[in-house]
């Protein structure tokens, strides 16, 4: 991919995100207060500040794992076929599943994701996700929980990246694309 000129403007701020994350860990701790173990599963690489937020929050039994998924690779646009990379460690067969999503946009990987793990027979799978662009769902998707609706912008920044490149902003942010100079 060419080298681009681009600025990134603040859309959702650190602190806003903290909000949110008790918000939601509220309304999870709510559904699953029942639960002897919830197994949360990140789908990488962009839920891992996320979900490390999340399950410190959450004030249950957790067991954290972590599945591999894409459908990007370095590009801005979903291939919409979607590869394993990286599966499960532990089993979770009659346990209660949390899949934590860094942003659904064509809801593609969510949806294979979804599908795959519920061929393990887990006892509940329920999915959450930070970031929601319905403007771009090609697969009819919800997520159980969702941090954000966002329009159809291209993000970064809190775990998600441009070409493995601003994961580590603290906020979402819009990117901008700039003409390079030509003087």
């Amino acid at each position: 991919m060419p080298h681009q000129n681009y600025v990134i403007d603040e859309m959702i701020s650190a602190k806003a995100i903290a909000a949110r994350i008790e918000d939601l860990a509220r309304e999870i701790r709510k559904e699953f207060k029942t639960t002897d173990k919830l197994v949360v599963v990140g789908l990488l690489r962009g839920s891992f500040v996320f979900i490390a937020d999340l399950v410190r929050e959450l004030d249950l039994p957790v067991e954290v794992d972590f599945l591999e998924a894409s459908s990007y690779g370095d590009g801005m646009e979903s291939s919409r076929e979607v590869r394993i990379l990286k599966d499960l460690r532990g089993q979770i067969e009659g346990r209660d599943v949390l899949v934590v999503e860094d942003i659904v946009d064509t809801g593609h990987t969510l949806a294979h994701v979804t599908k795959y793990l519920m061929s393990r027979k887990p006892a509940r799978l329920k999915t959450i996700a930070l970031l929601d662009k319905p403007a771009r769902r090609e697969v009819d998707l919800k997520a159980s929980w969702t941090g954000f609706e966002i329009p159809d912008e291209f993000v970064v920044g809190y775990g998600i990246d441009f070409a493995q490149r601003n994961r580590n902003l603290p906020f979402i942010g819009k990117v901008r694309f700039e003409e390079p100079d030509k003087s």
